[in-house]
């Protein structure tokens, strides 16, 4: 393949990643997304899934079509209009933010959901400050337009005062709650009327006119009509105009709106996204930059999923392509360990269901049989090493002591942490002062511990009871360390992680700063890189 032809098949991937507060509505638009994009011939239903009917297809864990909530990270991908989409679906829930944070280390945009009727939520806020740290664009979708929420105007004021993001409405609704029919493209001057069909599984009947059909004035009633050709005469007074450079940049964001649920608004809004969101880039490594379009092949691993076919105990390690050309049974540089490996089992997935994937390009996203010498955060590469800037581990804030009922499943038990723990859901520690090295598992979100619980008892068969341990801060060390003097009952202790690093758990923000005053020689590091010795993460 000569250089024209890799620069061409990189331009058209599209890799964006869809970030909310929990029930914004993010699996039921990815279900959508799916539809509009041929991937799927029907959408199904978080509400539906748990009542037994069909189920969403980026939810495939048994225990997220208990809970109705995404846990894990699904990684979806569809062909739509000349472009390969990969979808990378995030858990909403702030108990799961630790793998949306790695998984946006892996996109090269995102899709910012926005309920129309709570505007602006405190989960949103932190996942956008991490697209911006990163320097990543983000479209805005406000959704739930068929409810009776906040007016669109009041929507755009509070993202750009809350966010301090500049807003570009790229199209308008038509109606709200009940009358909402449609939305008008202002680009364009079209208007798209939607019917409510039947089933909110199959695509929305959609109408192209303009505002002055009398289908629209009957549809909506003349009042509502009235209004809307006000707001936007305003819009095209006082909004901003769109700028592509400050959207690339992170700077602003294009606004749209819809109803994921009655599929109104997800075809105009795929349409223009496959446009706007940018194509695979440069990407930053230790050394400096590898351009996308860089022949030699190059990618790094962000997620490793155990068990996603449980009859088989697999374990599948999802690379980002970074440059060039994948081609299967490749030969590649493991970076950390400066081995060689054979990538000859490459997968990609649409929940269970899985293809081997023979090549793909910078900005896929493919997925690697893996026997268990892989890491988040790992480099792979073809000729001189290159590794990219490490996804760091943050340390946790709720702890738990892990008791085995049944002392026969002790294997089943260490398996089972050692693999659950190198997906990045919870970290794994040891007491370094009892013989048996019970385990100790830490983690950013209580609900994290419900989720390794129900998995150790269904794919490993280790059935477990969990102690809450009352520390709610945490510090790994580097410097010249007495682990001694942190062994302090009521304030401290210190426990080692995976790689025998030390780390110290504090009951206490104060017991914390008061360390941190009396070892003025001893570093205390809120997040590390695995494979290396403690240090701060940006």
């Amino acid at each position: 393949m000569d250089q024209q032809q890799l620069s061409a098949e990189i331009g058209r991937r599209r890799t964006f990643a869809i970030i909310s507060h929990p029930d914004a509505g993010k699996t039921t638009l990815t279900e959508k997304l799916l539809l509009y994009g041929g991937a799927i011939h029907l959408a199904g239903s978080v509400k539906d899934s748990r009542r037994g009917g069909r189920k969403t297809t980026s939810d495939w864990m048994e225990i997220e079509r208990q809970r109705g909530i995404s846990v894990s990270t699904s990684v979806l991908q569809f062909d739509y209009r000349g472009r390969r989409v990969n979808l990378l679906d995030t858990p909403g829930h702030h108990d799961f933010s630790e793998d949306t944070y790695r998984t946006l280390a892996a996109a090269d945009a995102a899709v910012m959901l926005i309920d129309c009727v709570k505007g602006v939520e405190p989960q949103t806020i932190k996942l956008f400050k991490v697209c911006r740290l990163r320097g990543i664009p983000i479209v805005t979708f406000i959704n739930k337009m068929d409810r009776l929420g906040r007016e669109p105007l009041e929507l755009l004021d509070e993202i750009e005062r809350v966010l301090g993001i500049p807003c570009a409405p790229v199209n308008w609704p038509v109606g709200a709650g009940p009358t909402f029919a449609g939305v008008y493209e202002r680009g364009s001057g079209r208007l798209f009327q939607f019917e409510r069909g039947e089933s909110k599984a199959d695509r929305a009947v959609t109408t192209v006119g303009d505002l002055d059909s009398p289908e629209l004035a009957e549809m909506i009633g003349d009042k509502v009509r009235d209004q809307l050709k006000e707001e936007i005469e305003l819009l095209d007074v006082a909004s901003r105009p769109f700028e592509r450079g400050a959207f690339l940049r992170g700077e602003m964001t294009p606004v749209f709106f819809g109803s994921a649920m009655t599929n109104f608004g997800i075809e105009p809004f795929l349409d223009n996204f496959v446009d706007l969101a940018p194509p695979p880039g440069t990407r930053r490594t230790i050394k400096g930059e590898r351009a996308a379009d860089d022949p030699a092949f190059s990618a790094f691993v962000f997620k490793i999923q155990a068990n996603m076919d449980p009859r088989h105990r697999d374990r599948i390690a999802f690379a980002r392509v970074c440059s060039g050309r994948f081609l299967r049974g490749m030969e590649v540089l493991h970076v950390r360990s400066n081995t060689r490996l054979a990538l000859t089992r490459s997968l990609n997935f649409l929940a269970h269901e899985r293809k081997q994937v023979d090549e793909a390009f910078a900005g896929d996203v493919i997925g690697i049989w893996d026997p268990g010498i892989l890491r988040i955060g790992d480099s792979l590469c073809e000729g001189e090493p290159v590794e990219f800037d490490g996804i760091p581990r943050f340390s946790p804030e709720f702890f738990v002591r892990v008791r085995l009922t049944d002392p026969a499943k002790r294997k089943q038990l260490k398996k089972g942490l050692e693999q659950l723990s190198e997906e990045g859901a919870v970290q794994l520690f040891f007491d370094r002062l009892r013989m048996d090295r019970e385990p100790i598992l830490g983690a950013v979100g209580v609900l994290q511990f419900e989720v390794v619980q129900h998995r150790l008892r269904s794919e490993y068969g280790a059935p477990i009871e969990l102690d809450r341990l009352p520390y709610q801060h945490a510090r790994w060390l580097e410097g010249e360390v007495d682990i001694a003097t942190f062994e302090t009952r009521g304030y401290s202790t210190c426990v080692l992680d995976v790689e025998d690093r030390p780390l110290v758990l504090f009951e206490s923000e104060w017991a914390m700063q008061r360390a941190e005053k009396e070892n003025p020689k001893v570093k205390f590091i809120a997040a590390v890189q695995p494979g290396r010795s403690a240090r701060s993460a940006a």
